[in-house]
């Protein structure tokens, strides 16, 4: 399910340009502590290890010790999330509402999910361990 051709979009105001070149189409949902105080919900996203940001207005805020958030300091359109010491960002997939193409494969942190949703599509689901174990001694 690779797609190699970049995805372009604007933050909410219209300052923020941000250009990916997505690994794949396939959508992870988050549903970590910060990723839901910080999406309002489950962090629903693509990977990419390319990102091009042009404004005047991009706010960085270190959210742990290993990672942080990028967001349009305007309007506060989420942008990404990016391990501090890696080159892969974590896309909002709801900067890219047209792209049909995407489709949710995985979900992480499962057993912090809360009880009062769920998603119907069958996914890869691991647990905050798995995802820590994963990454070594960082997530």
């Amino acid at each position: 399910m690779s797609n190699p051709t970049p995805l372009t979009t604007r933050c909410l105001c219209g300052d923020t340009r941000i250009t990916v070149v997505p690994k794949s189409l396939e959508i992870a949902a988050c549903h970590c502590n910060t990723c839901r105080k910080w999406s309002g919900g489950p962090f629903l996203a693509i990977e990419s290890d390319q990102v091009t940001l042009t404004g005047n207005n991009v706010g960085h805020y270190a959210s742990s010790e290993w990672a942080e958030r990028v967001f349009c300091q305007q309007c506060g359109t989420q942008l990404f999330y990016k391990l501090i010491d890696g080159h892969t960002h974590y896309v909002p997939v709801g900067l890219f509402a047209d792209e049909q193409a995407m489709v949710l494969s995985h979900q992480i942190f499962i057993e912090s999910k809360p009880h009062y949703y769920h998603f119907a599509e069958h996914t890869t689901n691991l647990t905050g361990e798995e995802v820590f174990a994963a990454f070594g001694d960082q997530p």
